[in-house]
């Protein structure tokens, strides 16, 4: 039996990861149903079919960058384990995860720059911060879960300015002053 050749049951999915490529190249305002179609490898024409605009791909883009980053969270935190236990996790979750690569840091950034200036972006930033704290808060009270939250942002901003990579002694001394003894 032959295949359609237009049926494609993945072309959505690679649209969106082909459009956080592009963001990731050329930021968002470099980014086009052109450019993303290219880079997915599909016609011009699937992204008018797949999505109702350049900000609902947007949004379907940030969308999984946002649960993709959470999911992290709450894989590094999410079983039971001691206090140094969960502060070696905070600190392989910064180190590991949040500075994996360029592109991610890149990308959590264009994201913000969204989310600072569209209330809907902010409502994904927001669920993520929550995600991100619940796993915090599965061993740290909710102030130091907010606080640990906040310092990995700003670790993170930081790593994606600075041309010294940040070692992990360092992290580990952030972490044991914001969680204490």
């Amino acid at each position: 039996m032959a295949t359609n050749p237009r049926y494609d049951p993945e072309r959505r999915d690679r649209i969106i990861d082909a459009c956080l490529d592009v963001i990731a190249e050329r930021g968002v305002a470099g980014t086009t149903h052109r450019r993303v179609a290219e880079a997915a490898g599909v016609p011009l024409g699937s992204m008018t079919y797949h999505f109702d605009g350049m900000d609902d791909l947007l949004r379907a883009a940030f969308t999984r960058l946002s649960h993709t980053i959470a999911d992290g969270f709450e894989a590094r935190l999410g079983h039971d384990m001691t206090r140094d236990q969960a502060k070696d996790a905070v600190v392989d979750l910064i180190q590991q995860d949040v500075f994996a690569g360029h592109r991610e840091l890149v990308l959590s950034h264009e994201l913000y720059t969204l989310a600072a200036r569209d209330e809907r972006y902010r409502e994904l930033t927001t669920a993520w911060m929550a995600r991100s704290r619940v796993a915090l808060e599965r061993h740290f009270d909710p102030t130091t879960a907010r606080l640990l939250d906040a310092t990995i942002e700003g670790i993170s901003i930081h790593s994606a300015l600075d041309v010294t990579p940040t070692d992990r002694a360092l992290i580990r001394e952030l972490v044991d002053r914001v969680v204490g003894p």
